[in-house]
């Protein structure tokens, strides 16, 4: 099992920090580092950065917004960033939400499952560099009746195939992401609820005639260090509780719809209902420490060995940190101790 790193977003007073991070990531032989975007910094010019500050961890989108930018745009930028970074680019893709889709882009949120499939579409046939004709329910290319034409990508990337992930959380997204996608990208993710994740993701890779081997299961999981395990727990606690409550309406939030489906109905229920009446302290001491635990890496670096090792055991092959605090030195501790757990549970 690989380690991957999740800058998460730009602009957040820790800009300068995060390039220490990425750079001892880097060091410590991470495999690859995520940043992320939402409606403030966009992922694109914060992995160039990171990428020329870097020599070999990969650099991923996690995730790029589908409603952000046509197909064509994101081959462009992928292949661009695969030549800048010398072939260490990796394209992480996700629909956003209905909030941001049409309050920030003005796209409308309808449909995401089969505009998910024609986005990829384009994508790789503009990737492969052949010339794009494309006829879909959302894009036609060129269109008709006018002077477009067909036209194929200038940019020679590093390699041939650019690896491609989608965050997915719900069953018919998780089954479409193993069908057409390298790899997922998991959040909240439970070594004890692994099915809820892998089995779909197992029914679409057969449906392409696949399996898992080779297909990238990458879930972001907290890290939080020190021996009182509750105090490691509390630290996660309003982030748990601003996914699960405040991510997306009351009816749209997939987050608060996978705690449901795993087991978490009433907590569900009582985290959503009091962060969307403000009240983020009472939503954040409504989280269940049994849901953080099981989502999270916590406590002593032998403790998170062996949940590395259950991760491990429900088929992650690449869990990416996101760690707690926010000191330089507290998250540069994380990283090396994820290493070490990493080595402690013989998973290096």
């Amino acid at each position: 099992m690989r380690l991957g790193i999740n800058l998460g977003y730009w602009g957040l007073g820790m800009d300068a920090d995060n390039i220490a991070v990425a750079q001892e990531a880097d060091r410590l032989g991470y495999s690859v580092c995520w940043a992320a975007e939402a409606y403030g910094s966009d992922a694109a010019t914060v992995l160039s950065y990171v990428a020329a500050k870097t020599e070999r961890i990969d650099v991923g989108s996690a995730i790029f917004q589908i409603p952000a930018r046509t197909p064509a745009m994101t081959a462009m930028t992928a292949a661009t960033l695969d030549t800048l970074s010398g072939g260490r680019f990796r394209l992480g893709l996700g629909v956003s939400g209905p909030q941001v889709s049409e309050g920030w882009y003005g796209v409308k949120f309808d449909k995401p499952l089969a505009r998910t499939r024609e986005y990829v579409e384009i994508i790789r046939k503009a990737m492969s560099r052949e010339r794009l004709v494309h006829q879909g329910a959302n894009w036609t290319l060129p269109l008709p009746g006018g002077p477009g034409k067909p036209i194929k990508l200038t940019v020679h990337p590093v390699r041939e195939h650019i690896p491609l992930y989608i965050a997915a959380i719900g069953p018919k997204n998780l089954e479409q992401t193993g069908e057409i996608a390298d790899g997922w990208l998991g959040i909240f993710f439970s070594p004890e609820h692994a099915a809820l994740s892998v089995e779909p993701l197992r029914a679409g890779r057969a449906k392409a005639g696949q399996t898992l081997d080779g297909f990238d299961l990458c879930p972001t999981v907290a890290i939080s260090l020190g021996e009182d395990v509750k105090a490691a727990a509390d630290s996660q606690r309003s982030y748990a509780a601003l996914y699960i409550g405040g991510m997306g309406s009351k009816d749209k939030n997939f987050y608060n719809q996978l705690t449901r489906r795993m087991g978490y109905e009433q907590a569900a229920d009582e985290i959503q209902e009091r962060y969307l009446a403000k009240d983020y302290a009472g939503a954040a001491a409504a989280v269940p420490h049994e849901l953080i635990d099981a989502t999270s890496l916590l406590g002593s670096t032998a403790r998170i060995a062996d949940r590395m090792q259950a991760y491990a055991d429900a088929g992650v092959t690449t869990l990416t940190l996101a760690p707690a605090g926010f000191t330089l030195d507290e998250r540069i501790a994380a990283l090396r101790a994820g290493v070490e757990a990493l080595e402690l549970a013989g998973l290096a």
